[in-house]
């Protein structure tokens, strides 16, 4: 094809949401739950470490956030993204909920984790339906 430039593609924060959030989640249950689980942590999932382990939920972390950054890696792959967004809202969403129900039962300290986590998970949603912005020649120059 004659005339024809290579270019790279253009900077997308969304995709760079998930890179960034997706290693954070994977260092998170590596270092902050498989390795060295907080008491609180551990006491505000009681009720989901009854069915699953608590290392097992870690390395739930460690995948999906390995997922959600390679998700991020790949350029013009809506599918794929709509994947890594979904990996960073299941754990999030998972323990929002299982720190609530804590709240709500043997732990009320839980509550505030439960809001953290709840508000992160309806963060990704929103991030997840946005759209980048065009890139800069195809932007209306504004005041012309």
């Amino acid at each position: 094809m004659r005339g024809a430039v290579a270019r790279r593609p253009a900077f997308s924060r969304r995709r760079a949401f998930l890179v960034t959030v997706g290693a954070g989640w994977a260092l998170y249950g590596g270092l902050g739950i498989i390795n060295q689980p907080r008491y609180g942590t551990s006491r505000g999932l009681a009720d989901v470490t009854r069915y699953i382990p608590l290392d097992a939920l870690g390395w739930m972390w460690v995948a999906c956030g390995i997922l959600a950054a390679l998700a991020g890696l790949l350029v013009n792959c809506p599918r794929t993204q709509a994947a890594g967004y979904s990996a960073l809202a299941a754990p999030a969403g998972l323990w929002a909920g299982g720190f609530a129900v804590a709240a709500f039962g043997t732990y009320p300290a839980a509550a505030g984790s439960a809001c953290g986590w709840g508000a992160f998970t309806i963060g990704v949603v929103l991030v997840s339906g946005m759209d980048d912005p065009p890139p800069p020649h195809l932007r209306k120059r504004r005041g012309r």
